[in-house]
C-alpha cells in the first residue's frame, strides 16, 4: 500500500461546473431558503438566516468567485467553518463526497490562489477545490469595516 495522503471533498454544482470544499470545513448542508436581506457594500452577500439560534451570513458563491451562474437553481446552502465562525454558501446541489489522493490534485497557476486551492482530476471530470479560509477572508475584513 502506498503512503499517499487522501482527503475527502464535498462536491457540489454551481451552474454547469463542479466545485468542492474539504469535508473538514463543511459543518452541514441544508435545504435552500431565501436569506433575509441585509445592507452591505459587498455584492456577493445574499443576507442572513437563523440556524439553531445563530445568525449565519449567506454568500452567493458564484458571484464571489466571479462566475456567471445565470439562471442556476439554488437548492442547497452549505454551512462552512470559516476559521472565525460559520457562513453559508448558496449552491445548486450537493452531488457527492469524493475521496481524492494528492496525485489527483493539481495546482492552477492562473487561478486566484486565495479562493481556489487546486483542481481534482477524477477520470475525465475536473472538480475545482475551493479554499474556505480564502473565500471568506475579504468578507470578514469588509464586515469589520462596515461595523
Amino acid at each position: 500500500m502506498s503512503d499517499t495522503t487522501s482527503q475527502q471533498l464535498v462536491v457540489f454544482s454551481l451552474g454547469s461546473e463542479e466545485y468542492a470544499l474539504p469535508i473538514g470545513s463543511v459543518h452541514e448542508i441544508i435545504r435552500f431558503s431565501e436569506p433575509r436581506s441585509v445592507a452591505s457594500d459587498v455584492p456577493w452577500i445574499r443576507g442572513v438566516i437563523g440556524l439553531r439560534g445563530k445568525i449565519i451570513p449567506i454568500y452567493d458563491l458564484a458571484s464571489r468567485i466571479g462566475i456567471d451562474a445565470g439562471d442556476a437553481e439554488f437548492g442547497k446552502i452549505v454551512i462552512v467553518e470559516t476559521g472565525t465562525g460559520q457562513a453559508g454558501v448558496v449552491v445548486g446541489d450537493v452531488e457527492e463526497v469524493l475521496t481524492v489522493t494528492a496525485e489527483q490534485l493539481e495546482a492552477v497557476p492562473s487561478a486566484d490562489i486565495q479562493t481556489i486551492e487546486s483542481i481534482a482530476k477524477i477520470g475525465d471530470r475536473l472538480v475545482i477545490l475551493l479554499n474556505p479560509e480564502g473565500l471568506f477572508a475579504s468578507a470578514r475584513a469588509d464586515e469589520l469595516a462596515a461595523a
